[in-house]
C-alpha cells in the first residue's frame, strides 16, 4: 500500500498507453492517490522492453488504487468506443482521461533527421497514434467527463514551441496542443476541461537501456539538441504527480486549454519527484 493520501478515492481514470513509460508512471500515481484506473495498451507479454497492461494494473492495485487492464489498439476506433462503454457499464462515471499513447520506439528511428530524410510514413505514425488517437478517445470519453465535470490531460512536449527531434515530431506536438485548446473551448461551460502537460526528459524503460560509462554517467546525445544526463532526468512518476494535482484541483479550469510544464506544476502545487527533486530539463 502507498503512503500517498487517497485524494482521488472514488474517482475513475483512463490512461492510454500505460504498459510502460510515462503512461505507466501516471497510472501508478493515480492509483496511489486512490483512483480506479483503466490502463490500455497492446502489450500482454514483455518483449525487448518490459511492461504489460496487466502488470501495470497489478501495480496500481498494490499502490492502493484499483487497476483494470484493457487490451486496446488505439488505431481501432471501435475498440476505443468499447473501452468507454465498459467504463460506463462497470463504474458509471469517468473523472480523468489521460491521452498518452505514443509509438516511441518508432519515433526514435527518426531522431535528429532532416525532414527530407524522414519518410512520409513517419508522419502517419506520429499523427495516427500521437494526435488522432487522442481525439478519438476524447470523443468517446466526453459524455462521461461532462457528467462528472472531469479532466482530459494530453501528454505533449516543448517540441510544440521549439525544435525537437525532427519536423514531424514538432508539428505533431503543436497539433496536439492546438487540440487541447480547442477541446477546452468546446468544453467551456460544461464543468469539464482539457489541459496539456509537458514532461521534461523522462527516464523511461527505453532510455534505461542506455548504458553507463566508466564514470557511471548515463548520457544520451540528441543530434542538434545536446547531450543530456539521464541520471538527472525525471522519473515517469513525476508527470503522474502533475496529473494527480490537476485532477484534485477544484480551480483547474484556470489552466483550461493551456500547456503546462510538469516542473512548473510541481512548483505551483508543491510536489516533487520520487527522490525529492524538481527536475528541469531546460
Amino acid at each position: 500500500m502507498s503512503g500517498t493520501p487517497k485524494i482521488l478515492a472514488g474517482k475513475v481514470a483512463v490512461v492510454t498507453g500505460a504498459s510502460r513509460g510515462i503512461g505507466k508512471g501516471i497510472a501508478q500515481e493515480l492509483g496511489a492517490a486512490g483512483a480506479t484506473v483503466y490502463v490500455t495498451g497492446r502489450t500482454t507479454t514483455p518483449g525487448r522492453l518490459p511492461g504489460t497492461v496487466h502488470a501495470t494494473a497489478e501495480e496500481i492495485t498494490a499502490l492502493g488504487g484499483h487497476g483494470v487492464a484493457v487490451v486496446c489498439d488505439h488505431a481501432d476506433d471501435a475498440a476505443v468506443e468499447k473501452l468507454f462503454a465498459q467504463v460506463r457499464d462497470e463504474q458509471g462515471r469517468l473523472d480523468v482521461l489521460v491521452n498518452n499513447v505514443y509509438n516511441s520506439p518508432a519515433a526514435a528511428r527518426w531522431l535528429g533527421r532532416k525532414f527530407w530524410d524522414v519518410p512520409p510514413k513517419a508522419w502517419d505514425e506520429t499523427f495516427d497514434i500521437g494526435v488522432r488517437s487522442h481525439y478519438v478517445a476524447s470523443v468517446f470519453a466526453a459524455p462521461l467527463l461532462i457528467e462528472s465535470a472531469g479532466l482530459i490531460v494530453n501528454v505533449s512536449s516543448p517540441g510544440a514551441r521549439r525544435y525537437m527531434h525532427n519536423a514531424v515530431y514538432g508539428v505533431g506536438k503543436t497539433a496536439l496542443d492546438r487540440l487541447t485548446a480547442d477541446l477546452a473551448h468546446d468544453l467551456d461551460g460544461t464543468g469539464a476541461t482539457a489541459i496539456s502537460i509537458w514532461p521534461g526528459i523522462v527516464d523511461t524503460e527505453l532510455l534505461q537501456m542506455v548504458p553507463a560509462d566508466d564514470q557511471g554517467r548515463r548520457q544520451v546525445t540528441l543530434p542538434g539538441e545536446g547531450t543530456f544526463d539521464l541520471n538527472a532526468a525525471e522519473t515517469p512518476r513525476f508527470p503522474g504527480r502533475a496529473v494527480v494535482a490537476l485532477a484534485a484541483d477544484p480551480d483547474r479550469a484556470a489552466r483550461a486549454g493551456t500547456a503546462c510544464k510538469v516542473a512548473d506544476l510541481a512548483e505551483a502545487y508543491g510536489f516533487t519527484d520520487v527522490d525529492g527533486r524538481i527536475p528541469r530539463a531546460d
